[in-house]
């Protein structure tokens, strides 16, 4: 007897309800579509300094910028869930390695990748879920 039927008696392991399969597929982008609009409050800064109109325009794009590829990758992992847990993951990982040599306090440090590590696992767990059970993949 190995250790995993000694762990795991069962051999046959049941697929996921209809409702968890749609729910593993709706949180992630939920959970994005949410994020961006946090990451967009922080854009409202720039009308805090005095500019001309133009300039205010300006400051206020450069500022959505990150919100921008944010979104862009959204968009590639609302087909392709791997691109999700890929460019998710990576997002994190830049802004750790920019933040962190600036900032040591963890509410920094944090606030922003572990969410983004929360959406890049749930893309990752659909995308597993999609190859598993390539019938549940709607044709788009």
């Amino acid at each position: 007897m190995t250790a995993a039927v000694a762990f795991f008696p069962c051999t046959e392991v049941k697929g996921m309800s209809q409702l968890g399969t749609r729910l593993l597929f709706w949180s992630p982008r939920i959970l994005a579509i949410a994020f961006a609009i946090f990451l967009s409050i922080f854009a409202l800064d720039v009308f805090d300094e005095v500019h001309g109109f133009w300039l205010t325009v300006l400051a206020l794009l450069i500022h959505l910028m990150p919100v921008g590829v944010f979104v862009a990758i959204l968009i590639a992992a609302w087909r392709w869930e791997w691109i999700g847990a890929a460019g998710f993951t990576v997002l994190a990982a830049l802004y750790v390695g920019f933040v962190l040599p600036r900032h040591l306090h963890w509410a920094v440090v944090l606030g922003i990748p572990v969410p983004l590590l929360v959406i890049a696992g749930l893309f990752l767990a659909d995308w597993i879920l999609q190859l598993r059970r390539p019938r549940l993949r709607t044709k788009r």
